[in-house]
């Protein structure tokens, strides 16, 4: 963003976005905020976002689910061209014609998916499709193939995974290049640097960060004394509790040491980094506040120089984070190897 001019990115071979995007998530609820934003300050929201210079939106047919893609459409539809949606599919529901509950990415499922979310985001073409998590039942061959065909058919514009490992997204490349991997990514949880990006910078593959404030934990308001509702996920999660959460306040009070030095806030200094970090990273903050909305997107204008990233780099990188991110059933769908279609050479 730059001051008044947006500054793109571009995520694999000609999908041009904004530097920050927006994640929608929490506008229909997220770490136990049941109900989310009203319809409509979520609208106004998303349209501020839009003002501010955001070019990409990021929602998924599972959050709400349904709703988010919903509102998601009404506000932008009056601005679709200017505009960059990504949309995902690969849970279970009864309206993609499977039994609902887990993950599905059959074909016919995709097929039918693609419709409802055009339907609900009120356009006639998706921007950027994710597979939402891999499902181990179906061959990402046949993910992609299907995604192809969707692409060919104008309602897909560019094909996207989350939360897929190196071999699982090298295979999908080979059928349909890829042209955004979204993984939580942030200097709170940097596991993919060993195996995701470098694959991605391999392939010209664009990497979109969510989750890129650590759910909360690199704006600086939770501290040690923080208490988490009975229904917010975070008060189950491991690196958010007790000696974890205090020993990893440590990368907290670097980040407000450091913004401190450059004006900046420790959200913005944590999303400066993210960008810091290669070309065609573009991170999608979530928010249901205005103002922080405001701070998130004005991350773009902070520059940092390489030795400034270098010293931020170099601090974080002797902070042991402490404590698994997920409770275990949520990151047990994270996809860390490539099953290898049935019947194939191991």
């Amino acid at each position: 963003m730059k001051g008044t001019t947006v500054q793109e990115r571009m995520l694999g071979d000609g999908l041009n976005v904004s530097e920050i995007g927006y994640g929608c998530m929490s506008l229909t609820g997220a770490y136990g905020q049941r109900g989310g934003a009203a319809r409509e300050d979520a609208v106004a929201l998303i349209r501020q976002a839009v003002e501010l210079g955001v070019t990409l939106f990021d929602t998924a047919e599972v959050y709400g689910p349904f709703a988010n893609e919903d509102i998601a459409g009404e506000a932008l539809e009056p601005v679709r061209d200017r505009v960059r949606i990504a949309t995902k599919f690969g849970f279970a529901f009864a309206e993609n014609g499977v039994e609902p509950g887990g993950l599905c990415s059959r074909p016919e499922s995709i097929r039918r998916a693609v419709e409802h979310s055009l339907r609900r985001l009120r356009t006639d073409r998706i921007d950027l499709y994710y597979q939402h998590r891999v499902d181990p039942e179906v061959p990402i061959e046949d993910v992609a193939g299907t995604v192809r065909e969707l692409i060919e058919a104008g309602k897909v514009l560019h094909f996207g995974l989350s939360e897929a490992a190196a071999g699982t997204i090298r295979r999908a490349h080979a059928v349909q290049p890829v042209a955004a991997v979204q993984s939580e990514y942030s200097m709170w949880w940097r596991d993919r640097e060993q195996d995701t990006i470098p694959v991605l910078a391999e392939l010209g593959i664009g990497l979109v960060p969510y989750s890129p404030l650590g759910k909360g934990f690199l704006t600086g308001a939770i501290d040690a004394t923080t208490t988490f509702a009975d229904s917010d996920f975070r008060g189950q999660t491991p690196r958010f509790q007790g000696e974890a959460l205090a020993a990893n306040l440590a990368l907290v009070d670097l980040l407000k040491r450091i913004a401190a030095d450059t004006g900046a806030t420790p959200a913005q200094l944590a999303l400066a980094w993210l960008l810091g970090q290669g070309p065609s990273i573009v991170p999608i903050p979530g928010t249901k506040n205005p103002q922080r909305m405001a701070e998130n997107t004005g991350a773009a204008d902070v520059e940092l120089s390489e030795e400034q990233l270098a010293e931020l780099r170099a601090a974080a990188d002797q902070i042991q984070i402490v404590g698994a991110r997920y409770p275990a059933a949520q990151d047990a769908m994270t996809n860390r190897e490539a099953p290898l279609p049935t019947g194939a050479d191991r």
